[in-house]
């Protein structure tokens, strides 16, 4: 089993586009005020630096799963339960490096987002998402209504 090495051209944690042009752009729900320019530079900044935390820990658990699976066919005289132990822990690593992998995704997507101009419209609907759901959960693509109805599913 090969471990995907996520080092090479990850993507950009840097804003292109100008904040304060498209900050008010972004779409509100009702009885919500507009989103500031300093409020999408505080989320902005706070996804760049998850980013980075993520992407160093992709790359410890990376080379922590690479070393298990190094060392998985060294157990000559390992008995079922140190096998069963050695396995457990390898699917372990595995999913931690799979959870960490799609939540840089998601922080990334929602990084691009704000750089689109798309930050705070609901993917499903093109509803506004809401100030308060997007300032708790950031990575927020859906609105209440559409994360609803897709949980149900």
């Amino acid at each position: 089993m090969a471990v995907k090495n996520t080092a090479t051209k990850a993507p950009s944690t840097e804003l292109r586009t100008d904040l304060s042009r498209i900050a008010r752009t972004f779409p509100v729900r009702e009885g919500e005020k507009a989103w500031t320019v300093s409020e999408v530079r505080t989320i902005a900044s706070e996804l760049s630096t998850e980013i980075a935390r993520l992407r160093t820990e992709l790359a410890d658990a990376d080379a922590d799963l690479s070393e298990l699976l190094r060392n998985s066919g060294d157990g000559a005289g390992d008995d079922q339960a140190d096998s069963g132990s050695s396995a457990l822990e390898r699917e372990q690593e595995l999913t931690l490096v799979n959870n960490t992998r799609d939540l840089l995704a998601q922080n990334t997507h929602a990084l691009a987002r704000i750089d689109e101009g798309t930050f705070g419209t609901c993917e499903l609907c093109g509803q506004p998402i809401g100030k308060a759901r997007l300032h708790a959960f950031p990575r927020a693509i859906l609105c209440v209504q559409c994360k609803q109805r897709q949980e149900r599913r």
